[in-house]
């Protein structure tokens, strides 16, 4: 039987990887998927394993050949994407891919998919409680953080976008909430 694939969209500070961990910890079996980059590797970074290491000439060139589900030039020659051949690959083997990319990735990536694909956007309660939660991280300086508020604010109004929204108000409750939603998706 073949993979299927869940995507999983959230601002950052909203919980996203930590839910994606608990669904894990309750026994969903989800590989990650390996983006591909031009940037070089840093510190004990491992072609395929953090990254596929590219150099921009062969990005470009697999941008070319269509090799991409999706990819974005975040800062100039500066690459990130994700490879049809591995993902295809993956799935074949019945192994289901778990996605954890931005708001335009993730609906790209729901486009090429289509119904083998669950989006799921994961909500902050508010953006004034992200703001709180970013501030009680303490881990960047204050116009960081706005710059990521900003970012959510347009990440939040592209959430009826997805096939599924769950706020994480409560982050136990939320986990369930997503356990059930993805667990449906695999069995269906």
């Amino acid at each position: 039987m073949e993979g299927k694939v869940l995507i999983v969209c959230a601002p950052s500070g909203t919980g996203k990887s930590t839910i994606i961990h608990r669904l894990q910890e309750r026994g969903l079996e989800f590989h990650f998927s390996i983006s591909a980059t031009s940037r070089p590797p840093r510190g004990g970074e491992q072609d395929g394993r953090e990254y596929f290491f590219k150099t921009e000439e062969e990005f470009r060139r697999l941008i070319a050949e269509d090799a991409f589900i999706e990819y974005e030039e975040v800062y100039a020659g500066q690459f990130y994407g994700t490879l049809k051949a591995q993902v295809e690959a993956s799935l074949a083997e019945g192994k289901h891919i778990v996605f954890d990319v931005d708001v335009h990735g993730g609906l790209r990536i729901k486009e090429y998919f289509g119904d083998r694909a669950l989006s799921l956007f994961i909500l902050p309660p508010s953006i004034e409680a992200l703001r709180e939660r970013l501030i009680a991280r303490a881990t960047e300086p204050m116009e960081k953080i706005e710059m990521r508020l900003a970012r959510a604010e347009y990440e939040v109004s592209r959430a009826p976008e997805f096939d599924r929204q769950l706020v994480n108000d409560n982050l136990d409750v939320a986990a369930a909430e997503a356990y059930t939603i993805v667990s449906e998706f695999l069995k269906g």
